[in-house]
């Protein structure tokens, strides 16, 4: 049973720590600035790969500390995520997380996790946010790829147009969602 909530972060309003330097670091910070170009987030390893400082150069509240991790580091964190090859230190800063009341990820490894990084669609305004429970990443990028494929661009103008309508009803709570489900009802029929 999957017992996850999910919930979208407005991840500029929090401090983020990323543990790693490499290909998974490079991965989950290319993830989290696709979706918040603006997050402040710390980047801390001994060894960084190119690519990570090309990537952090585009983003000024990243910031780069080419060194080992120390304990100061998760001081005004609310998010860590790690992504060394280094198991044990995973451990080390999983247990001072858990003691802080930080949130971490720890990459490929679901059972240290206090959340996962879903696969993202990401239209204008709709983000669509897929998890298998740490179970398959895998199938979630690939129904992030079909879910990707069959969303028409133009899918903003669609928002757009709701919203206008949605500001104009002036009916109750309960009589504005019913006529929005009606209004929205042709995107999901299969005439």
């Amino acid at each position: 049973m999957n017992t996850l909530y999910p919930i979208f972060l407005k991840l500029e309003m929090f401090e983020t720590l990323l543990v790693g330097g490499g290909n998974v670091a490079l991965e989950k910070l290319t993830s989290l600035l696709t979706s918040s170009p603006d997050a402040s987030i710390t980047v801390i390893a001994p060894i960084i790969k190119k690519e990570v400082k090309i990537l952090t150069n585009k983003h000024p509240k990243v910031r780069l500390e080419q060194r080992v991790f120390c304990l100061e580091d998760l001081e005004h964190k609310s998010l860590v995520i790690l992504a060394t090859d280094d198991r044990k230190l995973h451990e080390t800063i999983t247990a001072l997380t858990r003691r802080q009341n930080i949130l971490t990820n720890v990459a490929d490894t679901p059972g240290m996790c206090d959340f996962y990084l879903g696969s993202i669609v990401t239209k204008g305004d709709l983000k669509i946010a897929i998890s298998t429970n740490g179970k398959s990443p895998t199938i979630a990028k690939r129904l992030r790829e079909f879910l990707d494929e069959i969303i028409p661009s133009n899918i903003q103008e669609s928002l757009e147009n709701l919203q206008t309508i949605r500001n104009e009803i002036t009916a109750g709570f309960h009589e504005r969602v019913k006529q929005l489900n009606e209004l929205t009802r042709a995107l999901v029929n299969k005439g």
